[in-house]
């Protein structure tokens, strides 16, 4: 298995019992500078009025961009946590999937900042997330 499809399922596995699996988010891609999942859109994640709930796309966002933090530290010495997250809502969704993919704007030492965005089917912006890490000493 090469490392790619090595590291999408580790990332996966980690999903178990965790809302990752409650909402059914997948990776599905991982590169070099980025980190890519989706979440299916139904009634489990809507909000009253019957289209996806900010929260649930902003879990999801949350959901890729702290393990790109994590797939590019050394894990034995550091953890990742959320220092701030924003996101700005630009199109509802009904149905459908969604996908998230983070990309560094800066990798520092001791901060990550990261840019996701937040697609539907036909790749159009749904969500423009932003999200800051702090790199902690274990």
């Amino acid at each position: 298995m090469d490392q790619k499809l090595e590291t999408l399922k580790a990332l996966n596995s980690l999903c178990k019992g965790t809302l990752m699996e409650t909402l059914h988010i997948k990776y599905t891609d991982v590169g070099d500078d980025f980190l890519e999942a989706r979440m299916p859109v139904d009634s489990r994640v809507y909000q009253p009025a019957g289209i996806l709930n900010g929260g649930a796309t902003m879990a999801l966002a949350e959901s890729v961009g702290s393990p790109a933090s994590l797939l590019v530290i050394d894990r034995d010495k550091f953890t990742v946590k959320g220092l701030e997250f924003s996101a700005n809502h630009l199109r509802s969704v009904k149905d459908g999937y969604i996908t998230a993919t983070a990309r560094f704007i800066h990798k520092g030492r001791t901060t990550h900042l990261l840019e996701i965005r937040v697609e539907d089917d036909k790749g159009k912006l749904v969500s423009m997330c932003k999200l800051t890490n702090i790199i902690l000493p274990k």
